[in-house]
């Protein structure tokens, strides 16, 4: 279980989805992640994707 903080700065307890877990990418403090709100519960959502960071370096074909 992860704390979230929504670009509107509310925080919600966010969890895994099974694609991601299955694909061992792991998730670390200050990772930006999509999250998909529940509809029953507002404070709970599921991450099912973790963006690429502003900063990392692609690795780009030279040939």
């Amino acid at each position: 279980m992860f704390r979230v903080r929504l670009e509107n700065d509310t925080v919600i307890l966010g969890y895994i989805s099974g694609n991601i877990r299955s694909s061992s990418i792991r998730i670390l403090m200050g990772d930006r992640v999509k999250i998909e709100v529940s509809r029953y519960d507002s404070s709970k959502g599921r991450i099912i994707y973790r963006l690429p960071h502003k900063d990392s370096k692609r690795i780009e074909d030279s040939g």
